[in-house]
């Protein structure tokens, strides 16, 4: 199983998609620093994942989140349940079209 997964950060509350094999040791990683990209960034918190069945699926779906169409897609899906538990302030949730892109 893959996963594709936004993290966000609680320090300057940017978000990171990825994807992985192993979703609670890349977690792990992004917390503890040993993820270049997101190093200085953390504490993170997962905020959404999709499962896929094969690497190539969870690669192509990273990249079509990373999109312009597949941010719209991520920003609808989390705008009501990231304002519903205080994750983001409404008004806030337009800053994930700032998501970084992986190295």
């Amino acid at each position: 199983m893959y996963y594709v997964y936004v993290i966000q950060s609680r320090k300057d509350k940017q978000f990171y998609t990825g994807f992985t094999g192993d979703l609670q040791n890349r977690f792990r990683e992004h917390n503890t620093g040993r993820v270049f990209s997101t190093k200085g960034r953390g504490p993170f918190e997962l905020i959404y994942y999709e499962a896929c069945l094969n690497e190539q699926d969870a690669l192509s779906r990273e990249k079509y989140l990373k999109s312009g169409m597949g941010k719209r897609y991520l920003k609808n899906r989390l705008k009501r349940s990231l304002s519903l538990t205080g994750q983001v302030e409404e008004a806030k949730v337009p800053y994930i079209t700032k998501m970084k892109r992986k190295s």
